[in-house]
């Protein structure tokens, strides 16, 4: 059977499934599979095998073969689970999470922004309440924003997200367009705005920080925050603190570093850093932020909510009334079904809500499957649960089978490893998704009702997710997540029409659904059912699972496993099938190639520490540890990790080491757990168990060596890069000097942490593992032997007090060395300490290998002692010493104590077994051996007593002579057991007989002699008393019976045996006994009469009398229950008949119900049995006989009814008054039906009376209608009173008759009752009716005969249906005309009618045909017209009139087409015509341009309109000679008086280069502008009609004109595409030309419009580049790379004159700007005259560089005595002069309230001369004054206006008053005396702005 062909296909391709459809949504079927019973023995094979045909389609049903039908192992009626509640009408169409606060917050920043002040809040009110305008945002945003919305008018749909369950009129929608328009619209575009920002890439104020950032550093508080706004300052402090202040943690890695990338949420104020969020960011987005928790608020975040906790049969309550609610008891077709929930999931059909018990962890509520741990069912055959128990289809068993890449996870996975019980309803539903990791799912349908999936290809899940973004924008800006949420449903229709493949699939019990990896699939159920699932993974999965922790990376979602680990220990199972090897050797590579990667660019970084991993205990399955996670992705850290000693529990992957912390690269730590070289060599390990090619095993070994090598591995270092084999070989080089000399260990450490930065490398560095293990063993080594000699030492100097001794098996591994590690000194002398411990130990064995005495054991024991070795035989001696020592002191116990029965047997065998353990000389032996030998004596003697007959006389001597034994034997303690309970018995038996006889509880002396009985039964030792207590035992149980009868009613039997029992044990003379025998004689006495009474049937008073008697006899009579039902009998029967009784003795009933005569009958048979005298017997029988005599005369009067019914002449019947006898007939059963209700008994007669009495009431009214044609109505109401007599069925010849006469008289009726029957009727339906009246005579004639001749009726049904065929067929008839229903009576006046109406009928087919026969011109659409309107009212349904009818609507659908494309002319009665006309017009004015542009016609016409130049005022364009109506022109003609030229708008336009950004028309022309695509439509749709109309061939020379303005238009746009010259005259002219040509067309051409508007915009660029180039100001560079952009950005050709021109000026600009900032920061490193120069360069440039000439013109301001530029050093001003010095140069260390420079008060610096020439002698002895010149010295400088300084003149550290830099502190030794203040522009320090960009921090 191959791979299961589903049985739904015929052929042989599998292919053929796609074609398949299903469902209402026309959704392709997945294929379907049907497996032998040899192909489904193994699950992942079979799924191997058809993976190549079904994985394309993402989903497939596997049926099972008949066979397989595993039990369903839950227990229904004690199973419980949880439910969620899943609200369906809000998977779609529900709005996204919105919290209004943080709308409106958003909202008003958008209103201030515009309006300029901070608004109030205002309610919008709608329908008067006020309007959500968060929710309707987020509705109009789902259907693609304010224009789409009033397009597609889905105003009633975005309504619904903003109040539900309400409606809306057309009048409120327009309101809510209007409140949309004036609130929303402009924040709309806002909001568009923002988002295509984000996509550029642009990052809001941190433009021009990014600039200076690399040339003077940034403030390390720079992020972003909303309460840093414009006019604040933020605090910058000089001096960095060591320890580090984070005001602001991350949420997610909680961290507070890396504040620069922190994002603060602009309403909650928390932080996140853009590359911790999911996803993350790759940049600061514009605008405010909001954290997903401030977006989704908690009232409107939608999910599944936790239901009840439901039993089976509970949910299966709620489940069927949920399904009786929707379908009724009914049951609903899959289309129905399907349309239903997906009008539900869309919002259209209300709020639904159902129970769904899903995600049930079988571990914890049971699997459906059986499973070996869980307890077996009774139900359930053990050898069927033990089969299905190891079925590998078992969802149990399989993603651990054989073949799986699972099978090595140690831990069970809940819904991946371990299934997933399911238990849905109707509409219950699971959401678009794919399985976690992209695993394969198997789901196995376990009973119920069906369920219904949808899938989409894994190759196609792209395509998916890009559909569902667009289709639901503001659930995904909501959530960005919501694909890994599982609560978000789209219509498969949808997909379909995005182009999405889609497929379903229906599963039913006993089927399994599989899902391929990254298949995205859904589904939803058809009610009551239960599912399992479970994931699996193949070997083919693994490139899928590869996948799929990449995008749990992306999305920082936690993985369910580490695919890392899982490759990995995948990789090292011996196991590995050829199967599975291509995929895992193509996994591990790209893990290596990935791992290889980031361990290279780390170590470039500076990682050189590095640390393995610590083994794993268990490393052959994966997920036995739990490995760290890192903090920004959340994935497993298997493979590496980095870690930093500042945040020890952090742990972060190779690819997000840099936001681990701020600390150097130096200091972190590359965790590893595989070096290089181990999964290269994993790696090519595969190979071995592959079967494939080896040419493919050669070049993954060509490619390995190649990406091993690591000679390309290089960094830089001082004085140039090093690679890092080179830095192995010359650490190689440091570690071999190690060996030559003695051991140093800190040298040895060096060594070791300098070798972490190779050995995380590959193969490459196997030497620098080998000399690290050698290191790491010598170090080992060497340290043992120190530390070992060490204690040695210690223990001889402090005498062995509280010091450690050296093991001896640790001294003999260290010795064991040879050759030793390293060269170590103090290994000599431990070598003679361990000789001296071996002699010791080999004394110690041969003193514990014979039987020595203690003492020299002792003496042995102190000698290890004093060792300073410990070795182990002493604790071996030491143990044998205080073994001996113990077993002493026990037997010497045993000896001394001399207590009866305390020394316990045991112990002294115990002890006697221990002598030839402990290997000592005893003396205290022999008393032992003494002492057993007595015990043994002892239990012999008692052992051979209890075996005999034992007395208690000879038990009682026995324990006398063994009174006193110390020894505690078992049979002697036995044998006084025996002793005492025999004892014990008599003394219970002497107690119990004291006045036995006189007591009244006997029951409880039974009890006590009961229970001594068997006590006595069971002793060991013999007594005498045990035959008295028998005797006893009966006494008492007969006195207990004798108490029993006195107390209760006992039988006679009983008290009779009571008696002579107690003659037999002789108390029969006691009283009790006495009293008993007195009650029994006056029982006997009583039965006697009783059974007098009973055998002559006396009167009731007797019988009364005998039971009053019996209530003083205190015995059981057995004649009393027979004498009591004879008693209640008669009562009974007197009850029963009381009803008929009443009815005899009077003339009408007593009540209103009537009596049955059965039960009269019944009554008078009872009273034959009775055994009482009763009168009443009498009356009764007289009742029944009068009744019935009356049932014997209505059966006469129904045989006359039957008679007249059943006669075979219908026809004479009908001629000899058969309505007279009817009436005779009705009148005489209704007399007989009065009497018979007067007797007041329920007859069977009286219903068939009053039925025959309105069937003959009926034939009267059906014979009534033969001369008259009835109404349809009322043969209509006489056919429901003939149904509801059951006429139809009646076999009776009359009424079969007249029922056939009466339905022909319904079908004729209905034909001709009105004219619109006529259209769901043929003329053959009438035919039929017609003949049906022809064939009346003949079948009444075969009737009789076959009755005649005695055949019985339903014989003669058959025949005469058989003769009925044979006739119509000999007739030309169709058999159904001549049959048993046809009509029997004929109806002459509604034959007519027929017979008119037919020939009305043809005569309007002969006039349709000939319509038809003429020619196609000569078909007018008039006549056509008429054809119908005669049709509808004169014909039956025919060919014709369906010909009519369609060809005249399909060209009014096409009238109506054309008339919406085109427009309609007001007042003209053929619309369209008129419209086409007007359109021919304007298109030819069209042609009218495009040829005088080519100087084809020199007629002046408007260009607006149609009209001459004559008629009107017309203006003519100075420019384009062009023609304009005033009128035509209106508002836009500009005139100051008539000498003035005139330009026309289009003209002024493109001249301008200022296009309308509307793409608007300059002038206002009226009408409808046509699209040309549809009129070609329109136009070929209307080749096919039959009729010849005149508006084609008016749009067919639309068409044709239209299509020759396209060519012109197409060749002006080429044209202006190739041109590329300076000259825009040519191009200009004709781009007007084109511009007016397509406005005045009327006719637009969406491809040729969308080319004209390109090379418009190529015009525009051109012109204003035209002008910014020869405007009279220079143009900026930004203005220079803006347009250079644009032109980019619309494909302006390289070529280009002013392309060319711009990039010219640009790269000029550029150099220039360059040179200018590298001058501008070199801290004074360029002369002056440089900088003047570069200064006149840049203002003699074409391009206006502001910002680079005021930062020149600073440069060139020089400060100080040092004479130089600003250079970021910290200043301070004099207050008198405002002259800047550094204050390293005048040698301050703190800022002075009041400073003033030397040159403008030099007498104010000798006071401070002594002690600052003292400090510059001892910081500065060789000091040398700068030569900058003093102030004397500068007479000659022109003096300077005083201008304001700029920002580089007035940079500051702090944000006081403060007015210093502190980054030095000292004063220069200069003394300027006499000096002149200077006279240089400057002024003080005033507050100042945020200057951070421009300080540099050192």
């Amino acid at each position: 059977m191959g791979k299961g062909r589903t049985r739904a296909v015929s052929g042989k391709n599998l292919g053929v499934l796609s074609t398949t459809k299903s469902g209402l949504l026309n959704i392709p079927s997945a294929p379907v599979y049907y497996p032998t019973e040899e192909e489904f023995k193994d699950p992942l094979e079979y799924v191997y095998k058809i993976r190549p045909e079904a994985e394309p389609y993402g989903i497939c049903k596997i049926v099972p073969p008949k066979g397989w039908a595993p039990p369903f192992a839950l227990d229904i009626d004690s199973f419980t689970f949880p439910t969620k509640t899943q609200a369906i009408h809000q998977l779609q169409a529900r709005p996204a999470a919105c919290d209004s606060k943080t709308f409106e917050l958003e909202y008003s920043r958008f209103s201030e922004e515009h309006s300029g002040k901070k608004l109030k809040k205002k309610k919008v009110l709608f329908e008067g309440e006020e309007l959500d305008l968060c929710k309707l945002f987020n509705a109009v945003k789902r259907f693609g924003g304010y224009d789409k919305v009033v397009k597609d008018k889905n105003w009633g749909e975005a309504f619904r997200f903003v109040r539900s369950n309400r409606k809306i009129s057309e009048c409120a929608k327009h309101v809510l367009c209007q409140l949309y328009r004036n609130h929303l619209y402009d924040y709309e575009k806002y909001y568009n705005r923002l988002n295509k920002e984000a996509a550029k890439g642009c990052k809001r104020g941190l433009s021009e920080e990014a600039k200076s950032e690399d040339k003077v550093g940034l403030s390390s508080l720079k992020r972003r925050r909303r309460n840093n706004s414009d006019c604040e300052r933020v605090p910058v402090c000089d001096n960095v603190d060591k320890e580090e202040h984070h005001d602001q943690m991350c949420e997610q890695c909680r961290s507070g570093l890396h504040g620069e990338v922190m994002l603060l949420c602009d309403r909650c104020n928390k932080g996140w850093h853009i590359y911790c969020l999911s996803p993350p960011l790759k940049q600061v987005p514009p605008g405010n932020w909001y954290c997903l928790d401030c977006l989704n608020s908690d009232e409107d975040c939608f999910g599944f909510v936790p239901g009840k906790q439901f039993s089976l049969e509970a949910f299966r309550r709620v489940a069927d009334r949920a399904k009786k609610k929707w379908f009724g008891s009914g049951s609903a077709s899959r289309v129905h079904l399907e349309k239903k929930f997906w009008e539900i999931v869309e919002g259209s059909a209300g709020r639904v809500e159902v129970m769904y018990g899903s995600d049930l962890d079988t571990s914890v509520y049971g699997s459906g499957f059986p499973r070996v741990n869980d307890q077996r069912s009774e139900s359930i055959a053990a050898n069927v649960w033990d089969e299905y128990c190891a079925n590998p289809w078992n969802l149990n068993n399989l993603p651990k089978l054989k073949g799986s890449m699972l099978q090595t996870v140690h831990h069970n996975i809940t819904g991946v490893m371990v299934p997933w019980l399911y238990v849905g309803m109707l509409f219950s539903a699971f959401c678009w998704h794919f399985e976690d990791h992209c695993f394969y799912s198997m789901n196995y349908h376990h009973w119920g009702e069906p369920k219904c999936w949808y899938s989409v290809p894994g190759s196609e899940a792209g395509a998916f997710e890009k559909v569902m973004r667009n289709s639901l924008p503001d659930l995904f800006d909501a959530q960005p997540d919501l694909l890994f949420q599982l609560v978000t449903m789209l219509n498969p229709s949808v997909l379909q029409e995005n182009g999405v493949p889609v497929y379903t699939v229906l599963q039913e019990p006993g089927n399994f659904v599989i899902t391929f990896p990254r298949s995205y699939h859904a589904g939803f159920n058809f009610g009551l059912n239960c599912a399992e699932a479970v994931n699996f993974a193949p070997a083919d999965w693994l490139p899928h699972g590869g996948f799929g922790s990449e995008l749990y990376q992306l999305y920082h979602k936690a993985a369910v496993l580490s695919h890392e680990e899982l490759l990995c220990v995948v990789a090292k199972v011996s196991g590995c099938d050829s199967r599975a090897s291509p995929y895992l050797k193509k996994e591990l590579l790209r893990i290596y190639n990935k791992e290889k990667m980031w361990r290279e660019r780390l170590w470039r970084k500076g990682i050189i520490k590095s640390t393995p991993m610590c083994p794993r205990k268990c490393p052959e399955y994966v997920g036995t540890e739990e490995d760290p996670t890192c903090v920004i992705c959340r994935q497993y850290l298997y493979l590496s990790a980095v870690v930093c000693r500042c945040r020890p529990s952090a742990f972060v992957c190779l690819e997000h080491w840099q936001h681990l912390c701020e600390c150097k690269s130096r200091k972190l730590r590359l965790l590893y757990r595989h070096s290089l070289g181990e999964l290269r060599v994993m790696l090519l390990t595969i190979d071995k168990y592959s079967s494939e090619d080896t040419s493919q095993s050669n070049n993954l070994r060509r490619q390995l060596p190649c990406s091993d090598r690591p000679c390309a591995l290089t960094k830089k270092v001082k004085g140039g890069r090093v690679t890092l084999s080179q830095l192995a070989e010359e650490w190689l080089l440091r570690s071999r000097k190690i060996f030559q000399n003695p051991f140093c260990s800190d040298a040895c450490a060096t060594l070791l942490r300098e070798a972490e930065q190779f050995l995380w490398a590959g193969s490459a560095m196997d030497p620098v593992r080998l000399m690290v293990r050698n290191l790491a063993e010598a170090q080992r080594w060497a340290e043992g032997i120190r530390d070992c000699l060490s204690k040695v030492e210690n223990w001889s100097y402090h005498g062995g007090c509280d010091t450690e001794k050296v093991r001896w098996g640790y001294l003999k591994e260290l010795l064991s060395f040879d050759p030793v590690p390293c060269s170590e000194p103090g290994h000599l002398k431990l070598k003679n300490y361990a000789e001296e411990a071996s002699l010791l130990i080999k004394e110690i064995d041969a003193g514990l290998s014979k039987c020595s005495e203690i003492s020299e054991l002792e003496l042995l024991y102190s000698r290890a002692s004093g060792l300073p070795i410990y070795v182990e035989e002493s604790d071996k001696l030491s143990q044998r010493i205080s073994c001996a020592k113990v077993w002493i002191e026990s037997v010497r116990k045993c000896i001394s104590d001399k207590r009866p029965a305390t020394i316990e047997i045991e112990i002294l065998y115990k002890l006697k077994s221990q002598i030839s353990d402990l290997q000592v000389q005893l003396p205290e032996t022999e008393f032992l051996f003494d002492l057993i030998r007595q015990a043994e004596l002892c239990r012999a003697k008692c052992s051979q007593i209890l075996n005999g007959s034992l007395s208690l006389k000879n038990a009682e001597a026995v324990l006398q002579e063994l009174d006193g034994f110390t020894v505690n034997v078992p049979e002697l303690m036995l044998l006084k057991q025996y002793h005492s309970d025999a004892v014990s018995w008599i003394s219970r038996f002497s107690n119990i007989m004291v006045n036995i006889h006189e007591r009244r509880d006997q029951h409880n002396v039974v009890d006590e002699l009961d229970c001594i009985l068997k006590d006595g039964g069971s002793l060991r030792v013999q007594v005498d008393e045990l035959p008295v207590v028998e005797v006893e035992w009966k006494k008492a149980h007969c006195r207990a019976n004798a108490f029993k009868a006195c107390d209760t009613k006992m039988p006679v039997d009983f008290i009779q045996q009571l008696i002579a029992d107690a003659v037999v044990l002789q108390i029969d003379g006691e009283k009790l006994f006495l009293d008993v025998s007195g009650v029994l004689n006056t029982a006997l006495c009583w039965e006697e009469r009783a059974r007098d009474i009973l055998a002559r049937k006396a009167q009731m008073s007797e019988f009364e009398d005998v039971i009053r008697t019996s209530q003083d006899i205190p015995v059981v009579l057995p004649l009393l229950v027979g004498v009591q039902d004879a008693v209640s009998v008669a009562k009974s029967w007197l009850k029963d008949s009381q009803p008929f009784l009443s009815s005899a003795f009077s003339l009408a009933p007593v009540s209103c119900s009537l009596l049955n005569l059965e039960p009269l009958k019944e009554l008078v048979c009872r009273s034959k049995f009775l055994n009482i005298s009763l009168e009443e017997k009498g009356i009764l029988v007289k009742l029944l006989q009068s009744c019935e005599q009356w049932q014997l005369n209505a059966s006469s009067l129904l045989q006359d009814v039957q008679c007249l019914l059943d006669t075979t002449s219908v026809a004479d019947v009908l001629s000899n008054g058969l309505m007279s006898k009817i009436d005779h007939l009705v009148t005489s059963m209704e007399s007989v039906t009065k009497a018979g209700l007067s007797i007041g008994f329920d007859f069977l007669e009286i219903p068939e009376l009053q039925k025959a009495s309105s069937t003959l009431r009926w034939c009267n009214k059906a014979l009534s209608f033969r001369s008259f044609a009835p109404s349809f109505q009322d043969a209509e109401s006489l056919m429901e009173v003939a149904e509801s007599l059951s006429i139809s069925r009646a076999s009776d010849i009359l009424l079969h008759s007249l029922f056939c006469g009466v339905r022909w008289l319904c079908r004729a009726s209905e034909v001709i009752s009105a004219p619109s029957k006529f259209k769901i009727c043929k003329l053959s339906d009438v035919e039929e009716v017609l003949a049906g009246s022809q064939v009346f005579k003949l079948y009444m004639l075969m009737l009789c005969l076959f009755i005649s001749l005695g055949i019985c009726k339903i014989d003669t049904e058959d025949i005469l249906f058989n003769l009925s065929e044979q006739l119509n067929c000999s007739a030309g008839l169709t058999p159904k005309v001549f049959c048993l229903q046809d009509i029997s009576v004929s109806f002459p006046a509604m034959v007519d009618v027929l017979t008119t109406a037919v020939r009305k009928h043809k005569l309007w087919q002969e006039q349709v045909r000939q319509f038809y026969n003429l020619k196609c011109e000569q078909r007018s659409w008039s006549l056509v017209l008429q054809l119908k309107e005669h049709g509808n009212a004169t014909a039956f349904h025919c060919s014709e009139l369906e010909m009519v009818v369609s060809e005249v609507d399909k060209v009014e659908n096409w009238k109506q087409r054309c008339i919406e494309s085109v427009g309609t002319s007001d007042g003209d009665v053929y619309p369209l015509l008129g419209a086409l006309k007007k359109l021919k017009q304007s298109l030819d004015r069209s042609l009218f341009l495009y040829d005088k542009s080519r100087g084809l016609s020199p007629i002046n016409l408007c260009v607006c309109c149609a009209s001459g130049s004559e008629e009107q005022e017309f203006s003519t364009c100075s420019m384009c000679n062009d023609c304009y109506h005033s009128r035509c022109l209106g508002s836009t003609t500009v005139y100051t008086n008539h000498s003035e030229v005139y330009i026309c708008p289009y003209c002024q336009l493109l001249k301008g280069g200022s296009l309308s950004q509307n793409g608007g028309s300059p002038l206002r022309f009226g009408g409808k502008c046509s699209d040309l695509r549809k009129l070609i439509e329109h136009l070929s749709d209307s080749e096919n009609f039959l009729i010849g109309i005149e508006e084609r061939v008016m749009l067919q020379s639309v068409v044709d004109d239209a299509l020759a303005c396209k060519t012109f238009l197409t060749d002006t746009v080429e044209f202006a595409f190739s041109y590329v010259d300076k000259d825009l005259s040519i191009i200009c002219n004709k781009l007007t030309t084109a511009l007016k040509a397509i406005e005045v067309a009327g006719v637009y051409d969406h491809q040729s419009k969308k080319a004209l508007d390109l090379a418009l915009a190529r015009h525009s660029w051109r012109v204003k580049v035209n002008k910014l180039l020869e405007g009279a100001t220079k143009p900026t560079i930004q203005q220079i790379q803006h347009y250079l952009k644009e032109g980019l950005d619309m494909n302006i050709s390289p070529e280009d004159y002013f392309r060319q021109k711009l990039k010219e000026l640009n790269q000029t600009g550029l150099q220039w700007i360059d040179q200018a900032k590298k001058v501008a920061t070199d801290s004074g490193a360029s002369s002056l005259d440089k900088v003047f120069e570069l200064i006149t360069e840049g203002e003699s440039l074409p391009v206006y560089m502001e910002k680079e000439l005021k930062l020149l013109r600073a440069r060139s301001m020089l400060y100080c005595i040092c004479r130089k530029p600003y250079d970021g050093r910290a200043m301070i001003a004099c207050d008198q002069c405002d002259e800047w010095y550094h204050m390293d140069c005048i040698r301050l260390r703190s800022s002075p309230k009041i400073f003033i420079c030397a040159a403008c008060k030099p007498e104010a610096e000798e006071l401070l001369s002594t002690s600052a020439m003292m400090d510059d002698e001892r910081l500065s002895p060789k000091f040398v004054e700068p030569k900058t010149p003093s102030p004397t010295h500068t007479k000659l400088r022109k003096k300077e206006k005083k201008v304001v300084p700029t920002l580089t003149q007035k940079m500051l550290a702090f944000t006081n008053s403060s007015r210093i830099f502190n980054y030095s502190s000292g004063i220069d030794g200069l003394w300027w005396r006499n000096r002149k203040p200077f006279r240089r522009a400057a002024r003080k320090r005033t507050v100042l702005e945020n200057l951070s960009p421009f300080i540099h921090r050192q």
